[in-house]
């Protein structure tokens, strides 16, 4: 491999084993010390929340000035960020220093998100746009893989504070992986004149973009309904496991790596096979579906892991879809702008399922406030399928989910 491909890859590696450790002991430590499964999702809520507002300025940042820049800014400022936060806990103590570094840094995390999502496009030009996605995503879930089981290992040896230096250290590896890349790649990417104001102009170029395509109002549904499943499964998972099921921290570590590791397998299979569009999206639509309602219904914690892999496993392929189709559609001069309302748009329904078990947790019980977000996500899947097959007039209405996507915009 390239010297410029390994580079990048690390250094997104390091970036997101680094976030998922701190997504990783949030809900933890709450959840071990308040042992209280509403105070869990509600530090969910609160640190999600913040990453998923921050898209739409991000995006347009991005298509404003240099992503390579913000994605340095990104990295470096994550790494101060834990550092303040270790200085503080030891002045004044108290969790609240941890789940309010979390929502900070996950603000961090959206604008180099939306970086990499501009970059993306430049780094494997010989290849698919779905095959680089697929690359770009292994790397990705490698550190999902090994977040968990890093963030368990250094919870043993030290307090979380101790993790949290340990984590900005990581992010300044990133960083370096980020120069590294940089100068071997030797990439330009094109410049686009753009708007003075970032604020209002950027969100009607938007909105703009999603009300003329149909394609984009679709998967934008589909995926409100994805991340009430996704959102639920982890504000809940960690009172799952080891509250309902009595399980340890490390059985929940491993879930954790378990998830990423089907994941991965997935999208080796998608780097290396080529799947119809429709197929995509209807297959990983329906097993995050379908993992939803297992986890509901579990009796156990064999039939939950089960629920939980679907879940996770079938995340990322709707993702590698949804992404693809946004890429043929949205501008490349508004490209950030729009990917970063769209990802808003998509996101809210994560923290509002975190705010639901925070809610609703004592009076339905963990499972049942899983099971109403997995019967909502079918609702909105069925009601797209009928959308869809209405629009298009699909002779094969399981088709017509997907399939009209691209038949429309080839209208439009």
């Amino acid at each position: 491999m390239r010297k410029d491909y390994l580079a990048f890859f690390a250094s997104l590696f390091l970036s997101r084993l680094a976030d998922q450790i701190l997504l990783f002991i949030v809900p933890l430590v709450v959840f071990q010390t308040t042992e209280s499964a509403s105070w869990a999702g509600l530090a969910f809520f609160v640190e999600s929340l913040p990453r998923f507002l921050a898209f739409p300025l991000c995006g347009a940042l991005c298509d404003k000035f240099s992503p390579t820049r913000i994605l340095h800014i990104s990295q470096v400022y994550r790494a101060l960020l834990c550092g303040v936060a270790v200085v503080l806990y030891l002045i004044f103590g108290g969790i609240a220093w941890l789940v309010v570094l979390s929502a900070l840094c996950g603000v961090l995390t959206t604008q180099g998100i939306m970086a990499r999502e501009v970059l993306m496009p430049h780094i494997f030009q010989q290849y698919s746009y779905t095959r680089t996605l697929s690359y770009s995503q292994i790397a990705d879930q490698t550190g999902l893989v090994l977040g968990p089981l890093l963030a368990a290992l250094l919870l043993e040896l030290w307090a979380w504070h101790w993790v949290v230096a340990w984590v900005a250290g990581l992010f300044l590896l990133a960083d370096l992986g980020m120069r590294v890349w940089q100068r071997y790649s030797g990439i330009t990417l094109e410049v686009f004149d753009q708007h003075q104001d970032i604020w209002l102009q950027p969100l009607r170029i938007a909105f703009g973009h999603i009300r003329q395509h149909r394609a984009l109002q679709r998967i934008i549904t589909l995926a409100v309904g994805v991340n009430l499943i996704v959102g639920g499964a982890l504000a809940t998972s960690a009172a799952m496991v080891i509250g309902q099921f009595s399980a340890g921290k490390d059985d929940y570590a491993v879930l954790q790596a378990a998830g990423a590791g089907v994941t991965i397998v997935i999208l080796f299979f998608l780097a290396r096979v080529v799947l119809p569009l429709r197929v995509m999206g209807g297959v990983g639509y329906s097993m995050i579906a379908a993992g939803g309602l297992i986890c509901a219904l579990s009796p156990n914690l064999g039939v939950y892991v089960l629920g939980f892999l679907l879940i996770v496993g079938f995340d990322k392929m709707f993702n590698v879809y949804m992404r693809t189709i946004r890429q043929q559609v949205i501008p490349k001069q508004d490209f950030g702008k729009t990917v970063g309302v769209m990802t808003l748009l998509n996101n809210l329904s994560q923290p509002l399922a975190g705010l639901s078990v925070a809610l609703l947790a004592t009076k339905l019980g963990v499972q049942g406030v899983v099971l109403f977000l997995a019967l909502l996500a079918v609702v909105l899947g069925i009601l797209v399928l009928v959308w869809a097959t209405r629009a298009g007039g699909e002779r094969d209405t399981a088709q017509g989910l997907v399939s009209s996507v691209i038949v429309d915009d080839h209208r439009e």
